[in-house]
């Protein structure tokens, strides 16, 4: 796959009234759907039953009606949920979540977005102490760190594990009665807030609290750990606020439509866009954006320009995700089935706009189409800069010799996609559309939550 695979997304909501927890967090998953395809699963609890449905799958796959109705209580008040994309431990079912254990807390569920860069030397603390572990996820690791604070409310024990706890990360916490919410100190992952009409509502993106029926208030800061008691929003500032959320979730990760610390993630792509026209003009006849998340950044380009913007890529919607596919040449096939070119690029020379360049492997096929579709020319601008480092916070990137752009220069990446001409947005540009701190990691080598030890993604399955 030419691009960044998707991190977690994570939803939660607690209502003074019983409602239907497992119907709305079902809906609510299917918004979050984007950000994670390989398992899915939902906790609720009445005050006395605890229940969990979990397994891997999209979410229509996992949660059929009749699994749906084996976690439907009548008096059901709270609950939380999660769709997994693995960046630590394998696409197991074991390693699919929410993660339960039976604590001092009671039954606890955890739902988590991003990654612990310090949880293999953590786990090995542990471990020596006599901890015992059920999955190859670094999400295990802050559970049992709960457990050993089982003399804490569990807010202020969120609070303390995080004192413990490196990296990027969104959390979502559950006993019987009470969700718990929590950043890190960063904000490198996205958690929102969100009001229902008797209780809270949190999730990755603001798209899947309005999917449920609640109103957007604001997102949880770096940092902080907020819960629901009595029916009031209650707030704790854990750790100090240093604020560097990740650029890749305006670039490309989060819905359009979604809102982030205040800036539209839609806007941000336009404005990218913009930049991009300002630092690589080209002289062409259109722009064309690879669907769909080339798609702002091309408006922006084409604003920018005063290009027309061509429908010159169509994508399939039935296509599926091409990176599963068991050889190169199915690959190279699935492609063709997922994008093909129109005929608004013959005999024109084409802005082709994408939000990033990985491997280069798609890129390089699409230029092949574009051209035997009879693009004259292909000019390539991407809405990032170079990615030449992994991610450890969440997002499963590739091993550095992977990268394109670790290996080889810009002239080289343009002859290997044989587009006609090649740029990126500089760092600058991306900080100036988003317009404030963010994580620019693997664009600079720069990591502002730490690298761990053994950044392999499968360490914590090695005893």
């Amino acid at each position: 796959m030419d691009k960044p695979r998707e991190e977690c997304g994570v939803l939660g909501l607690w209502s003074e009234e019983p409602l239907d927890a497992p119907g709305l967090l079902h809906l609510g998953l299917l918004a979050l759907q984007h950000r994670g395809q390989e398992a899915a699963g939902i906790a609720v609890s009445d005050g006395k039953e605890f229940l969990v449905e979990k397994d891997l799958g999209l979410v229509h796959q996992v949660f059929t009606e009749e699994r749906l109705s084996r976690l439907r209580l009548p008096e059901a008040r709270l609950g939380l949920a999660h769709t997994r994309y693995s960046t630590t431990g394998s696409n197991l079912r074991f390693n699919a979540q929410p993660l339960t254990a039976r604590t001092a807390h009671g039954v606890l569920a955890i739902a988590h977005n991003g990654n612990f860069t310090n949880a293999k030397p953590l786990r090995d603390r542990l471990l020596k102490e006599g901890a015992t572990f059920q999955s190859t996820s670094d999400t295990e690791v802050m559970l049992l760190l709960l457990a050993r604070l089982g003399h804490l409310p569990l807010p202020q024990a969120a609070a303390e594990a995080m004192k413990a706890l490196e990296g990027g990360y969104a959390i979502l916490l559950m006993d019987r009665r009470t969700l718990v919410a929590l950043r890190d100190p960063h904000g490198v992952r996205p958690l929102a807030i969100g009001r229902l009409p008797k209780g809270y509502a949190f999730a990755s993106e603001p798209p899947a609290l309005e999917l449920i029926g609640a109103r957007y208030l604001r997102d949880v800061r770096p940092g902080e750990v907020v819960w629901v008691e009595e029916g009031e929003l209650k707030s704790l500032q854990a750790l100090p606020p240093n604020p560097a959320p990740c650029a890749f979730e305006w670039i490309y990760f989060a819905r359009p439509d979604s809102l982030l610390d205040g800036v539209e993630a839609y806007e941000a792509r336009v404005r990218m866009g913009m930049e991009l026209f300002r630092e690589a003009p080209a002289e062409a006849d259109m722009v064309v954006p690879v669907p769909d998340s080339g798609i702002g950044a091309a408006v922006g380009y084409a604003k920018a320009s005063g290009l027309p913007l061509e429908y010159g890529l169509y994508k399939n919607p039935y296509a599926g995700r091409t990176f599963i596919q068991p050889t190169q040449a199915l690959r190279d096939l699935k492609t063709r089935l997922k994008l093909s070119p129109t005929s608004a690029v013959r005999g024109k020379r084409v802005v082709l706009i994408d939000d990033s360049i990985v491997r280069g492997t798609t890129s390089r096929r699409i230029v092949a189409m574009l051209k035997e579709a009879g693009a004259r020319e292909v000019h390539f601008r991407v809405s990032s800069p170079p990615i030449r480092f992994p991610c450890y916070y969440g997002i499963d990137t590739a091993a550095r010799k992977e990268l394109i752009a670790a290996e080889k220069s810009l002239e080289e990446i343009r002859a290997y996609i044989g587009a006609d001409s090649l740029a990126f947005l500089s760092e600058e540009g991306v900080k100036k559309a988003i317009g404030g701190p963010v994580c620019l990691a693997c664009f600079n080598g720069r990591y502002p939550a730490g690298v761990p030890a053994e950044g392999e993604k499968l360490a914590l399955e090695i005893f």
